[in-house]
């Protein structure tokens, strides 16, 4: 490299390439991404911190903050819906059920689905979710607050 390439390079009149900036890191003795300032990844693991909820414990997967949230949600016992608890908002839901027997109502549908089942719906269909008997459940849910689908490439 010139000295007049490295002096550009430094006043910032020239733009470096990635063929100037790899003699460059390996001059310095650093790593290309620290030679760019490139930010360091996060710890990529989520710190769950259950929740207790309406006779659940709920553990998000995700942090959720946008686009798709994921859940494991752990009920003790039989469920039943009171007055009301159908609830609607807008958004698209997944459930996979892990252990256990779940109640769904979807509208004016009641199912039941075992462990193994899954079932995706518009969150804009009143509906709720409940052990459907005293063993318990554990379901995983996975909710796009902006109706996003779970998608699998063919």
């Amino acid at each position: 490299m010139s000295t007049s390439t490295l002096s550009r390079l430094e006043s910032g009149k020239r733009k470096p390439s990635l063929e100037l900036l790899l003699p460059l890191a390996g001059v310095y003795g650093l790593l290309l991404d620290e030679l760019v300032g490139t930010p360091p990844i996060g710890d990529p693991r989520i710190h769950i911190s259950p929740r207790k909820f309406h006779g659940q414990t709920i553990l998000p997967l995700s942090r959720g903050a946008i686009g798709v949230q994921a859940f494991k949600h752990i009920v003790d016992g039989r469920q039943t819906p009171k007055l009301g608890s159908l609830k609607t908002h807008p958004g698209f839901e997944w459930v996979y059920v892990i252990r256990g027997r779940l109640t769904l109502i979807l509208g004016d549908r009641t199912m039941v689905l075992s462990a193994g089942e899954a079932a995706e719906f518009d969150t804009r269909t009143p509906h709720w979710f409940g052990g459907a008997d005293d063993a318990g459940v554990e379901y995983l849910s996975l909710f796009g607050p902006e109706g996003q689908r779970v998608h699998m490439k063919s």
